[in-house]
């Protein structure tokens, strides 16, 4: 095998890197599954070095969740290239955000249709002499002929393909010249996301990264290619590669299980009901289960109806009485009856829209994928049927609560898996909840910053606990904190367990605020990016602000707020869950899985993470300066303590709000 340093780029080793790197390599090279909890600035973006060098051929398959992970691993890449020039990489974006072709619709169904519709009509013409079916004038006088809106074929798919003879007899689909071409100069020199459409030209850009990564030794992309079974299936088959053949770096692990868990969990509202009743009525005639389906909605939305009336804004719904409820009085003995008809007619239905150029999911398959779903949560406590009230109505989901059976089949296929995150701590926490019993390599790295550049408080007479919202004495308190904290220079944020929770100390703390900006998350995402751009930007301008965001939100993860950009961050209160009777039924299934533990796993860790991600905004870079302060007493806690990184426990200052005061002085000073 080759060294590590062959694929190392950088002159020297940050503290306890090398032994995390080797780490790596050793798993890489016996198989098995490793989880690194390394701060920022461990360089643990560094581990793919260990992969490059155990690889024996195979190929290496790196998973992130944001598109500034991507860049930062395009970055290491092209670092390592310096070293190793004959190292082949390439990314892999979503279809949606590459796809250049108009039309609504699912991007992924969209590309399925317009690629069948397309290759036929390819094949058709290449049997009649027309290998480059981008030069056939019957196929460009139908591209121009055809509805832009409701596209039945892709030119720019159309452009990346070529025929050639086979080996034995026929014709055989390749990739254009012109593809190919393009592949191997991305190859040489990789090109950004933002460019890569103007790049592809008249060529499909995701056909022309997927041409490029089949010859690479690694491919980054995002976390729906690896946790959505049909789309990683696709894509392995796409490069012609089995997992067995894969080494796989999954990044940002902490959000594997919330990835995951919303993959698999489906939702339903009355809104959905109504277009399958019209669905089913254009169907009546052609399909001989339409009607018998049909009379069964009426039923199923006075189900959804009858939930209006619940105190609860989240509770569970027993999924034997919605049977019965749906079954009773229809033409039908049983649910599965139902679904049996239900699938067949979103067969038809899905054929008949590719037909039409529509690639939008139909009601009809949303409502089958629901009631699958909801059958099978009653054999698998993995899923509660659960149902949300919100502004615009009821919403009924079939919710997965346990992310570990599909990581674990997903890790477990690969030659082998390294998992990192800044904030996987406790590691062995994660291990457990991700993995269970199964055998995981662990390892947990010290923060590698000077410790004289950080200041980490926590308060011991605040709480936001549900018992002491109304608590005058203890609400005061909590406003001296910000007050005390958004006094110090440059900018500053305050990260609350919900938005009522923040517009509540918000309102409080904001009137006696001076000389800052102010800058409060809105609730809705467009919004939100605006005001975080000119947030980040006062100090180039001499000017600081300070936010107030929600743990968990849009401010508080995936974000490098790097120099002067954050200079302090405060978590106000532990953001753990609404503790409803569907947390409840969450703990309790932990609880069963894992003893005791089980409500600290699901329950507590996910909170504690919550807070890390948030404070991690701060210290990017060795030369940041900050102060990291968690305002809630729970975490003094023996267990919630010790599931803070070491670093922070050894480190975190005890205080009241008088030594808080204190402290921000002596900071300032």
């Amino acid at each position: 095998m080759e060294s590590i340093d062959t694929y190392f780029p950088y002159s020297e080793y940050r503290p306890g890197q090398r032994h995390m790197l080797e780490v790596a390599a050793q798993v890489a090279r016996e198989g098995g599954i490793a989880m690194i909890d390394a701060p920022t600035g461990s360089g643990k973006s560094s581990v793919v070095a260990s992969l490059l060098a155990e690889r024996n051929k195979k190929k290496i398959v790196i998973a992130v969740r944001t598109v500034s992970q991507l860049t930062t691993f395009i970055r290491e890449l092209e670092l390592v290239r310096k070293k190793a020039p004959h190292l082949k990489t390439v990314y892999l974006v979503g279809k949606k955000s590459m796809c250049p072709l108009g039309g609504d619709g699912d991007i992924y169904r969209k590309c399925e249709g317009v690629k069948a519709f397309s290759s036929s009509l390819m094949r058709d013409r290449a049997d009649k002499g027309a290998l480059v079916p981008a030069k056939d004038p019957f196929i460009i006088q139908q591209i121009r002929a055809m509805d832009k809106e409701h596209p039945l074929l892709c030119p720019y798919f159309i452009a990346s393909k070529q025929f050639v003879p086979a080996e034995t007899m026929g014709l055989k689909m390749v990739a254009s010249t012109e593809l190919r071409s393009k592949a191997d100069r991305v190859i040489a020199h990789p090109v950004p996301p933002r460019e890569l459409s103007e790049f592809a030209g008249t060529c499909c850009p995701y056909e022309m990264m997927m041409q490029a990564a089949r010859n690479t030794d690694v491919v980054i992309l995002n976390y729906h290619h690896l946790f959505d079974r049909d789309i990683r299936e696709q894509l392995y088959a796409n490069l012609g590669v089995e997992p067995v053949d894969v080494l796989l770096l999954i990044d940002e692990a902490h959000n594997c299980g919330d990835v995951i868990t919303g993959i698999e969990s489906v939702t339903l509202v009355e809104s959905d009901l109504e277009q399958a009743s019209r669905e089913l009525s254009s169907m009546r005639k052609r399909h001989k289960g339409a009607e018998a389906v049909q009379h069964v909605l009426p039923r199923l939305t006075e189900f959804i109806r009858g939930l209006t009336n619940s105190v609860e804004a989240e509770d569970w719904f027993d999924p034997s009485i919605f049977d019965r409820m749906i079954v009773r009085e229809s033409l039908y003995k049983s649910m599965d009856e139902i679904v049996d008809d239900l699938m067949g007619l979103a067969e038809t239905m899905r054929e008949k829209n590719q037909q039409a150029g529509e690639f939008r999911e139909t009601a009809i398959e949303r409502l089958t994928e629901f009631l699958v779903r909801l059958s099978h949560s009653s054999t698998d406590p993995a899923y509660l049927t659960v149902y949300r009230k919100t502004e615009t109505g009821i919403t009924l989901e079939v919710r997965n609560i346990d992310p570990a059976a599909s990581l674990s089949e997903v890790c477990g296929a690969h030659a082998a898996c390294i998992l990192i995150s800044g904030t996987l701590s406790p590691v062995d926490s994660f291990r457990k909840y991700y993995f269970g019993d199964a055998k995981v390599t662990t390892l947990s790295l010290p923060n590698a910053f000077p410790k004289e550049n950080r200041l980490i408080a926590c308060a011991n007479d605040i709480t936001t606990a549900f018992s002491m919202r109304q608590n005058k004495d203890n609400t005061s308190r909590v406003s001296d904190y910000i007050r005390a904290f958004a006094a110090l220079k440059g900018n500053r944020a305050c990260y609350f367990p919900s938005y009522q929770i923040l517009e509540s100390f918000a309102s409080l703390a904001v009137p006696h605020l001076r000389g800052k900006r102010i800058y409060i998350e809105p609730r809705d995402a467009a919004s939100a990016a605006s005001a975080l751009t000119e947030f980040l930007s006062l100090p180039s301008r001499g000017e600081s602000g300070i936010m107030f965001a929600v743990c968990g939100g849009k401010w508080s993860e995936g974000l490098d707020y790097r120099g002067e950009m954050l200079n302090g961050a405060m978590v106000i209160g532990l953001p753990l869950a609404p503790f409803n009777r569907v947390r409840k039924m969450t703990i309790e299934y932990f609880r069963h899985k894992f003893g005791e533990e089980g409500e600290f796993l699901c329950y507590t860790l996910p909170a504690v993470n919550r807070s890390l991600q948030a404070l991690g905004r701060v210290l990017r870079t060795p030369e940041d300066r900050g102060v990291l302060v968690l305002g809630e007493k729970r975490f003094l806690e023996r267990r919630v303590r010790q599931a803070l990184p070491p670093w922070i426990q050894q480190e975190m200052i005890e205080c009241d709000v008088a030594h808080f005061r204190e402290l921000m002085s002596a900071w300032r000073s």
